[in-house]
C-alpha cells in the first residue's frame, strides 16, 4: 500500500510530479522573458547571482557560492562574464586583498528590474487564463514550496 499523507497525496506521485513541473515552468517563463527583453539575456545562473548581490549588496564569492549552493570556481566565472558586461563590480576587502566584495551596477539594477518585471507579467497573465481555483491553490503552494525548498538545502556543517 502507497505512503499518503494526512491530506491523501501520495508523497511519490506529487515529488514525480514537482521534478517534471517545475523545470518545464521556470524553462518556458525563461523563454518569454528572453524573447521579449531586447538585449542580452544573463542566464538563469547570472540572474540567480545578481539578484543575491543586489540584495546582499557586498557579497564575497564564497558567500554567494554557499547561497547559490554552487561551487566558488563556478560563481567566480560568473561574476567575471557579469564583470565584463558591466553589470557586477568587484571591490578588494580592505583588510584583505584576497576577498572581494560584490556590488551591482546601475546597469545591473534596470536590467534585473527588467528581467524581474516581465517575469511577473509572464506569470500575471497566465494566471489570467487559470480558473479561481488553480489560482488559489498556487497562492497556497507558494509557502509550501518556499518550505520545500528550505528542506532540499544540505545540512550545514553545525547541523
Amino acid at each position: 500500500m502507497p505512503a499518503t499523507s494526512a491530506s491523501g497525496q501520495d508523497p511519490d506521485r506529487v515529488a514525480s510530479a514537482l521534478a517534471v513541473c517545475l523545470p518545464a515552468l521556470n524553462r518556458a517563463l525563461d523563454r518569454r522573458v528572453g524573447q521579449d527583453l531586447g538585449l542580452p539575456k544573463p542566464s538563469e545562473a547570472q540572474i540567480a547571482l545578481l539578484t543575491l548581490v543586489a540584495r546582499q549588496e557586498g557579497i564575497t564569492v564564497r558567500q554567494a557560492a554557499d547561497a547559490l549552493l554552487m561551487r566558488a570556481n563556478n560563481v567566480s566565472t560568473l561574476v567575471s562574464q557579469l564583470t565584463e558586461r558591466g553589470l557586477l563590480e568587484r571591490r578588494q576587502d580592505p583588510a584583505d586583498k584576497r576577498i572581494a566584495h560584490l556590488h551591482p551596477t546601475a546597469k545591473a539594477r534596470r536590467e534585473l528590474a527588467e528581467v524581474h518585471r516581465l517575469q511577473r507579467e509572464h506569470l500575471t497573465l497566465a494566471l489570467q487564463f487559470l480558473t479561481d481555483g488553480e489560482r488559489d491553490a498556487l497562492g497556497s503552494a507558494v509557502g509550501a514550496l518556499t518550505s520545500l525548498t528550505r528542506h532540499l538545502r544540505p545540512a550545514s556543517p553545525t547541523e
